[in-house]
């Protein structure tokens, strides 16, 4: 169950950030309600985080958290926001799901 809410944790980082990408490209109001999406984001994703750290070592549930939340990332910004997707780019994100998937495999 602790790997469940870590792996929803990451979804939410995956989701500030993408509030924070969509609060960049708007003004005024949606500007303002991106950024208050991008704080509840905030919050469910640190609250899972504190809660999967409880049972999970700290190392490996802080290295698989941020790993989600880097490789969702990058896949957003590829797929909503149009960033390059270039050879290396692949690469070394596949690199970062081999990395947490090994944490995965080796963690008690």
């Amino acid at each position: 169950m602790n790997w469940i809410l870590l792996i929803i944790a990451g979804l939410f980082e995956v989701g500030f950030a993408f509030c924070l990408g969509k609060a960049k490209e708007t003004s005024g109001n949606e500007m303002y309600l991106w950024y208050t999406g991008f704080l509840l984001a905030l919050c469910m994703s640190m609250a899972l985080l504190i809660k999967a750290t409880q049972a999970l070592p700290i190392g490996t549930a802080y290295g698989v958290w941020t790993g989600i939340g880097a490789v969702g990332t990058v896949l957003v910004g590829i797929l909503v926001f149009k960033e390059p997707t270039t050879f290396w780019r692949l690469f070394f994100i596949s690199t970062l799901i081999i990395s947490i998937v090994g944490l995965k495999v080796v963690s008690h």
